[in-house]
C-alpha cells in the first residue's frame, strides 16, 4: 500500500523541523552567554526575526513533508476500501452499514442462489447461504464416489459469489481444468474444498476455511452434513408408469414428469448451526433455483422447515423467470407453490415475487413463468422486472437484491 513510505516521509520532515529550530538555539548560544530566562525570549525572538531564512528553510520544507506524509499514509490505509470509483469515506460508510445489516438467510442451490447471494451482498455482509447438498454429477458426483465427501459444487459457487474479490479470487477458485488425467471436468474449488475436507477431518469445517480464504462476506453452511441421496417418483412419458429414479442428475434425464422427491435416508437431521442462522434471521429468502433439484431438498430436510415456520424473520419466495426442462415444464408460478406445499405440508411465505418483464428470447424449450391468477388468490404476490437484460431467462442480481430489499423496508421500516 505504500504506507511505510509515507510515514518515512513525515519522520523526515519532524527532523527538518527539529534541525531548523535546533539551528536558532544554537545561534542564541553563540552570541550570548546570559542565562536570565528573560534576556533568552527576548534575543531568541530578535534573532528569529533577523534571520528566519534557515528556520524557515528547513522548518517548512518539514512541515510540508510532514503534511504530505500524513496525508499520504491516510490515502494509503483507505485505498482498499475505494470501489467503483467512490470516495475512501463514502466505501468506508458503505462498508460499515453492510457490516450492520439485517441478518438475511437464502437457501437453495445452483446458480440462482449464486445470483442472489451476489446481489444481497451489496447491502449486507451477514448473510448466510443454505445449500444442499444432494447433487450425484458432474465434478461434484465424481468427488463423492471417489473420496466420500459430500458434493461441493453447488457450495463452490456460493462461496465465489460471497467473495470480496470476485474479479480474481473466484475465478481462480471457478477455474475448471479441460485436460489433465484425473483433472479434466473438475474446478479448482471442488479439489479445494475436498482437500481441506481431508486435512481438517470435516467437511463444514473446509467450508469454513474456504470462505476464510477467499474473504467472503457471510457464511456458507450444508443443509445437512449427512451423505444423503435424492429419490423421486417420475411418470414416463411413453408408458405413463410411475418409477422411482435415484440420484439427482438422473432425475432431470429422465424423461416424465416428476411427481414428487425425498432424501434418502430419511428423517435426515439438518444441519444445527442452519437451524440456528434461520431462527436468528431477519429476513429467508428461499429460490430462485431448480424446484426438485435445488430448493425442495433442503425444505424437506427434517426440522429445517419446521425453523423456517418458527422464525420470526420475513420469509419471501422468489419464483423462477422462466421453465426448466425435465423439472418445471408447462409450470406457472401457483405450481412452483403449489409443490412446495404438498412436500412441505404448508403455506411457508409472506411475499412471493414473480418477474413481469417478458421480452427476452428464451430458448426452445424454455417458457416464461407468469404470476397467474390462481397465484394471486391464494398469496401475496409482487411482480417486477427482474430479468437479467442479456440472458433473460436467469434474474438480474441487482434488480433483484434491490426489489427484495426495497419490500422488506416497506414491512419492517428503512435501514440504517
Amino acid at each position: 500500500m505504500g504506507y511505510k513510505r509515507w510515514i518515512t516521509l513525515t519522520i523526515l520532515g519532524a527532523m527538518l523541523m527539529g534541525l531548523g529550530l535546533a539551528l536558532i538555539i544554537l545561534d542564541y548560544y553563540r552570541s550570548t552567554t546570559n542565562a536570565d530566562l528573560i534576556p533568552v525570549l527576548a534575543i531568541l525572538s530578535l534573532r528569529f526575526l533577523a534571520r528566519p531564512i534557515r528556520f524557515l528553510i528547513f522548518g517548512g520544507i518539514g512541515l510540508a513533508m510532514i503534511l504530505v506524509g500524513i496525508w499520504g499514509a491516510n490515502r494509503s490505509l483507505l485505498k482498499p476500501f475505494e470501489r467503483n470509483g467512490k470516495p475512501a469515506w463514502e466505501a468506508l460508510q458503505d462498508y460499515r452499514r453492510r457490516e450492520r445489516g439485517i441478518k438475511v438467510v437464502v437457501i437453495g442451490g445452483g446458480h440462482g442462489l449464486s445470483s442472489v447471494l451476489r446481489g444481497i451482498k451489496e447491502f449486507t455482509h451477514n448473510i448466510t447461504a443454505i445449500v444442499t447438498v444432494a447433487d450425484n454429477g458432474g465434478s461434484s458426483g465424481t468427488l463423492r464416489r471417489d473420496m466420500g465427501v459430500l458434493p461441493p459444487g453447488d457450495i463452490r459457487n456460493c462461496l465465489s459469489a460471497l467473495s470480496s474479490d470476485e474479479a480474481l479470487l473466484s475465478q481462480v477458485f471457478q477455474y475448471r481444468f479441460k485436460s489433465g488425467a484425473g483433472l479434466e471436468g473438475h474446478s479448482l474449488g471442488n479439489l479445494f474444498i475436498s482437500a481441506l475436507s481431508e486435512i481438517t477431518g470435516s467437511f463444514e469445517e473446509a467450508v469454513a476455511e474456504s470462505g476464510r480464504v477467499l474473504a467472503i462476506y457471510g457464511q456458507v453452511l450444508p443443509g445437512t452434513v449427512e451423505d444423503v441421496e435424492l429419490v423421486g417418483d417420475v411418470i414416463e412419458n411413453g408408458t405413463k408408469e410411475n418409477i422411482q429414479v435415484r440420484g439427482e442428475s438422473q432425475l432431470t434425464q429422465c424423461p416424465g414428469k416428476i411427481e414428487r422427491v425425498w432424501l434418502e435416508p430419511a428423517n435426515t437431521p439438518a444441519y444445527p448451526p442452519a437451524i440456528s442462522a434461520i431462527l436468528n434471521a431477519d429476513l429467508i429468502l428461499i429460490g430462485p433455483g431448480s424446484l426438485y433439484t435445488s430448493i425442495l431438498p433442503n425444505l424437506v430436510i427434517s426440522g429445517l422447515s419446521d425453523a423456517i415456520e418458527a422464525s420470526r424473520a420475513q420469509t419471501y419466495f422468489i419464483c423462477n423467470v422462466a421453465t426448466q426442462q425435465g423439472e418445471t415444464d408447462g409450470f406457472n408460478a401457483s405450481d412452483h407453490l403449489k409443490v412446495i406445499e404438498q412436500h412441505v405440508g404448508r403455506d411457508l411465505f409472506d411475499l412471493v415475487i414473480c418477474n413481469r418483464n417478458f421480452k427476452g428470447k428464451l430458448g426452445a424449450d424454455s417458457n416464461w413463468v407468469v404470476a397467474d391468477q390462481a397465484l394471486h388468490h391464494q398469496h401475496k404476490v409482487y411482480e417486477a422486472d427482474l430479468v437479467d437484460d442479456l440472458y433473460p431467462w436467469r434474474h438480474s442480481s441487482k434488480k433483484l437484491a434491490r426489489t427484495v430489499i426495497n419490500l422488506f423496508e416497506e414491512r419492517t421500516g428503512p435501514l440504517d
